[in-house]
């Protein structure tokens, strides 16, 4: 998948910046991947960063919101923050936006054996509300949240495969930051830390690291219904064109 760069407006460099998916897409690799490249702090649009508290501040590179959203547009210094939420009010037209999207099956299978890790029994329990969620939590479901990001067209916003980004994350980040940083240079000295050494931090964080794990952990039945909801078809259909 390619950014679309034609037409950026010019923002300068005083600009906040969305690090936007979807949960269990790679977001956190894609925090630590720019950290160590390019030095980049990220805060939360959450009141606490979950993830942070529980794999490493230090490795994620995670600072503390430093003042409102408005402020923080009008600021001398680029703002990163992480969201799961779907796009709406928070954001603004101007505002640039890293949207890194996962297959959904993927994502969904990520996302219930993390919840289910403590009681592995209720993994197609907890996967089949996640299939089904449309409010209940703040990332709405897979496809309405892809789709909210993604539908409109916006040059500022660059689209990110979490297939690219674990296959060459140097490569992916070097072309996301070119788009909505391109006065941040790289460390080209940066050592980026790879799954393995992930996962011996937090194996049930960093479980499996792979483009189609739901080819044998997706239950067929939760898969119908997946492809069930017309905004997951909708969705799984735009990233095939993107």
């Amino acid at each position: 998948m390619q950014a679309a760069v034609a037409g950026l407006p010019d923002y300068g460099d005083a600009v906040l910046i969305w690090v936007a998916s979807f949960p269990r897409s790679g977001n956190t690799f894609l925090r630590i991947v720019l950290h160590r490249r390019y030095g980049v702090s990220t805060s939360v649009i959450y009141d606490s960063d979950g993830v942070a508290e529980r794999v490493g501040a230090e490795l994620i590179g995670y600072a503390d919101r430093p003042a409102s959203l408005v402020e923080m547009r009008v600021a001398v210094e680029p703002h990163f923050i992480k969201t799961h939420r779907p796009y709406g009010v928070e954001v603004d037209s101007a505002d640039r936006a890293i949207c890194l999207v996962r297959d959904g099956r993927d994502a969904l299978v990520s996302w219930a054996r993390m919840l289910s890790a403590d009681d592995p029994a209720r993994f197609a329990t907890v996967l089949r509300q996640l299939v089904e969620d449309d409010a209940g939590r703040s990332s709405r479901s897979w496809g309405m949240n892809v789709l909210s990001w993604l539908q409109q067209p916006a040059p500022h916003r660059v689209l990110l495969s979490y297939a690219d980004l674990i296959a060459d994350p140097v490569t992916a980040a070097d072309r996301v930051m070119a788009v909505v940083a391109p006065a941040l240079q790289p460390n080209k000295d940066a050592v980026i830390p790879g799954f393995d050494e992930l996962r011996r931090a937090d194996p049930d964080f960093f479980r499996r690291g792979k483009v189609g794990s739901h080819v044998d952990e997706f239950p067929p039945e939760l898969r119908e219904l997946f492809w069930a909801r017309p905004d997951n078809r909708a969705a799984m259909k735009l990233l095939r064109e993107s």
